[in-house]
């Protein structure tokens, strides 16, 4: 078992290590990577729990997000 993952592992460095062109492709999805969930979370994702101080808060608010979500809306249509 330890000879077989020591080959994988052997493998993958040399292949890694005879790369040119993949160097750059690894480092444009690294950085698209962190593009997406370090740097659009700020924008796109708002903290909605961080105004509730404990876990009991928490979730007393999802619970009823949930189920003021899943309760179709009253409509008066005439």
């Amino acid at each position: 078992m330890k000879n077989a993952l020591l080959g994988v592992w052997n493998f993958y460095l040399d292949g890694f290590r005879s790369m040119t062109l993949g160097r750059t492709l690894w480092l444009i999805i690294l950085v698209k990577l962190f593009v997406m969930f370090f740097i659009l979370k700020f924008f796109f994702f708002p903290d909605f729990l961080g105004d509730h101080p404990t876990d009991a808060d928490k979730a007393d608010y999802v619970g009823n997000e949930l189920i003021q979500r899943a309760l179709p809306e009253k409509t008066t249509d005439y």
